[in-house]
């Protein structure tokens, strides 16, 4: 059973390594119809999904792979449900993750996740910081293409700029993807659910995706 409503629109996924109560609060503050779950039925019932992550990938995958159904998940990315992951939520999406163990990622982007090269900035990159919009999508509407988001992170998703896969950069020492996407496959490097009015808005956004 899922923590929440028995039947939702939006599920988020809980394997141990999200920020997974900052999230519902923020679902539930919008007035979203929102449950936490890892029931496969819940995620069959429901419209849209999304995956947080903090921590580290070999961790963050390992608990995935032991507790979350991926037959299920994958089952409802390519009926087109619309799926959001956030910070290492957005890394597992890669092929590859360097961090801890290397291990494979859940491989809907083929990407490695590397750590920040940061030309001598501090490490982990943690506070506001600009994201710059590079492909408009409907993730990003009604917000600036140019508006600071909330980060807490060490590594990123190394997709090459020109990627169109890219649909966000920020600068830290590096110009990094924040915010990527592929058809209802999407993932944001930082946190909108500590992002204020502008992580409010990119919430309520995806909420509306059909």
């Amino acid at each position: 059973m899922g923590w929440g409503l028995e039947k939702s629109q939006i599920c988020i996924l809980d394997y141990g390594s999200g920020n997974v109560a900052s999230v519902f609060n923020a679902f539930n503050k919008l007035g979203n119809a929102v449950l936490v779950s890892n029931s496969p039925a819940d995620l069959e019932s429901s419209s849209h999904i999304v995956l947080p992550g903090v921590g580290s990938f070999d961790s963050a995958m390992a608990k995935i792979n032991e507790t979350l159904p991926l037959d299920m998940i994958v089952k409802c990315i390519s009926e087109g449900k619309p799926f959001l992951g956030i910070c290492v939520g957005l890394q597992v999406l890669a092929s590859f993750g360097t961090e801890g163990v290397p291990i494979p990622g859940l491989g809907y982007f083929d990407a490695h996740v590397r750590k920040l090269s940061t030309q001598g900035l501090p490490v982990p990159h943690i506070g506001w910081n600009n994201v710059s919009v590079k492909n408009k999508t409907k993730l990003f509407d009604g917000i600036s293409p140019e508006t600071d988001f909330y980060f807490v992170h060490s590594y990123y998703i190394d997709l090459p700029m020109d990627s169109d896969s890219v649909t966000a950069t920020s600068e830290y020492g590096i110009n990094f993807p924040s915010a990527v996407a592929s058809g209802n496959l999407m993932g944001v490097q930082f946190h909108p659910e500590k992002s204020q009015a502008a992580g409010l808005k990119l919430l309520n956004n995806f909420a509306n995706l059909s």
